[in-house]
C-alpha cells in the first residue's frame, strides 16, 4: 500500500469510527443542554454583531471577529471542496455536510465560550485565545494544549495554504498560465495583508467578504432559479441517497451510504471549521464583556457557510455536471457555472470569486498558525510564521491534489479531536455561563431590535 492509499484509509476510518460519533454525541449534548442555541439564538447571533456595550476589551470589533472568521470559511471548500464532495461521496454527502454543520455549530459555540472565557491578554495589549489556552489554563492539559498547537500549524500549512492555492491553480493552468509564476504573485499579495497582522486582516475581511458572497451566492441562485424545475428533484435526490435504507442493507451499496457519510463530515468541517479550534483562535480577538456573547456572534459564521455549500451543490447537480467525466475540483464548479449561464462569464464569476476565497481564507489561517507557533515558542518569535507561511506558497505547485486534499482532512481532524476533549471537559462552565447569561439579559429582542 503507497502513502496516498494508507493515508486515505486512515482519514476514512477516523472520520467513520471517532469523528462521526464524536461530533453526534457532543454536539447533540451541547445542542440539548444550551436550549438549541444554534436555531433559537440565531437572530440574537445577527445582533450581537453591532451591539456594543461598556466595558468591552479586545482589538477588533466583534463585526471584524466574526468577518474573519467567515474569511477562513469562506475558501475553495465552498466550491472546489462541493465537487470533491459529489465526486467522491455522491449527492448524499450534502446532506451529511448539513448534519455536521449543525451539530457543530454547538461545539464551536462552546470554543468561542471557552475561548473568550481564557484567553491572554499581552504585554503589547494584544488578546490572544483558542483551544491550546483553555486546555492549558482551564484543564491543566499541558500535553494537549502543545499537540493542539502542532496540529493547528500543519492545518495552517495544508487547510489553509496547499489546498486553497492547489484550487485556485488547477483552473488557471489549464487556462494556460504557468502555475508557479501564479503562486509566486499569490505570495506575494498575501505578504502584504498578513505583515499587518489582525487587524489588517480583519479590515481587509470585512469589505472583502461581503462582496464575494453576494457575487458567488446571486451568481448560483441565479442558475437555480433558470433550472428551478430541477431543483426539487436535485434535493429528493439528495435525501434519497442519503438516508436510502437498502443501501445500508445492500453490501457493496451499503459502502456508498458509508462514504456518503464519510465525505460529507470531512466537507463540512472543511468548509465550515466548526470545533476543529481556528474559530475560536480568531474570535479571542474581539472587543467583549460576556463571551457568551461572542458564542452567539460565531453563529451565523455555519448559516453562512453552508448557504454557500449547498447551491454550490445544487448547481452542480441541476447542471449535470458532477456526472461529467474528467472534470475535478473547481474545473468541475467553473463547467457547472458555465453550462448554467450559458455563457463563458460563469466560468469567469467563479475564477473571480474563488480568487478572492481563497486569498481571504490563506489570510485567517496565517494568522492561526502564527498564534499555534507563539504559544509554542513564544509572541517574540512567532511572526517567522508568517515567512515560512509565505516560502511555502509555491511549494503547493509540485504536490498532488489528491494528497494535498487528504492531509488537509487529517489536519483538522486531528485537531478537532483534541478540541472535542477540552470542549467535553469543561462543558459545564459553558452551560452555566450560558444560563446565567440568559437569566441576566433573558435573551429579549425588543421592539427596537436590542438584546434586553
Amino acid at each position: 500500500m503507497n502513502l496516498s492509499l494508507f493515508l486515505e484509509s486512515f482519514n476514512q476510518h477516523l472520520t467513520l469510527f471517532v469523528i462521526f460519533p464524536a461530533i453526534l454525541i457532543l454536539g447533540f449534548y451541547l445542542t440539548w443542554r444550551l436550549n438549541w442555541v444554534q436555531l433559537f439564538q440565531m437572530r440574537a447571533s445577527f445582533f450581537c454583531l453591532i451591539k456594543k456595550e461598556k466595558g468591552e476589551e479586545g482589538n477588533i470589533s466583534r463585526f471584524e471577529a466574526v468577518a474573519a472568521v467567515l474569511a477562513g470559511n469562506f475558501g475553495t471548500g465552498n466550491i472546489s471542496g462541493m465537487a470533491i464532495a459529489l465526486a467522491t461521496g455522491g449527492p448524499g454527502a450534502l446532506v451529511w455536510m448539513w448534519v455536521m454543520a449543525f451539530f457543530g455549530a454547538a461545539i464551536q459555540y462552546a470554543s468561542c465560550v471557552l475561548s473568550v472565557h481564557f484567553r491572554y491578554k499581552r504585554e503589547n495589549g494584544e488578546y490572544v485565545g483558542g483551544p491550546m489556552y483553555y486546555l492549558r489554563d482551564g484543564l491543566g492539559f499541558k500535553g494537549l494544549a502543545i499537540l493542539f498547537s502542532v496540529f493547528a500549524i500543519f492545518g495552517a500549512i495544508t487547510v489553509g495554504n496547499f489546498a486553497q492555492i492547489n484550487s485556485l491553480i488547477l483552473p488557471l493552468e489549464k487556462m494556460g498560465f504557468n502555475p508557479f509564476y501564479c503562486s509566486l504573485l499569490i505570495a506575494a499579495l498575501v505578504a502584504v495583508v498578513i505583515l499587518g497582522g489582525i487587524q489588517r486582516i480583519a479590515r481587509f475581511a470585512t469589505y472583502v467578504v461581503p462582496f464575494k458572497a453576494a457575487i458567488y451566492l446571486g451568481t448560483a441562485i441565479f442558475i437555480l432559479l433558470l433550472n428551478y424545475e430541477k431543483v426539487l428533484p436535485a434535493f429528493q435526490l439528495m435525501f434519497h441517497a442519503a438516508f436510502d435504507l437498502t443501501a445500508f442493507t445492500g453490501g457493496l451499496l451499503g459502502f456508498g451510504i458509508f462514504r456518503a457519510i464519510k465525505t460529507g463530515f470531512d466537507r463540512g468541517l472543511f468548509a465550515t471549521d466548526a470545533g476543529t479550534g481556528i474559530v475560536p483562535i480568531l474570535q479571542a480577538s474581539a472587543r467583549s464583556q460576556d463571551p457568551v456573547m461572542d458564542g452567539i456572534a460565531t453563529l451565523v459564521a455555519p448559516l453562512m457557510v453552508m448557504i454557500v455549500c449547498t447551491t454550490t451543490g445544487l448547481v452542480l447537480i441541476v447542471t449535470g455536471a458532477w456526472q461529467e467525466s474528467g472534470l475535478q475540483s473547481t474545473n468541475m464548479v467553473t463547467h457547472a457555472f458555465t453550462t448554467g449561464l450559458d455563457s463563458a462569464i460563469g466560468g469567469y464569476i467563479v475564477m473571480g470569486s474563488l480568487l478572492l476565497f481563497a486569498y481571504t481564507t490563506i489570510l485567517a489561517w496565517s494568522y492561526c498558525g502564527e498564534k499555534a507557533l507563539g504559544f509554542l515558542i513564544g509572541a517574540r518569535h512567532e511572526k517567522l510564521f508568517r515567512i515560512v507561511y509565505v516560502l511555502l506558497i509555491p511549494v503547493t505547485t509540485l504536490i498532488h491534489v489528491n494528497t494535498i486534499w487528504i492531509l488537509a482532512d487529517i489536519a483538522i481532524s486531528l485537531m478537532l479531536l483534541i478540541n472535542l476533549i477540552g470542549v467535553t471537559c469543561l462543558s459545564k462552565l459553558v452551560i452555566e455561563a450560558t444560563s446565567t447569561y440568559q437569566l441576566k439579559r433573558s435573551l429579549i429582542i425588543d421592539k427596537s431590535g436590542d438584546i434586553g
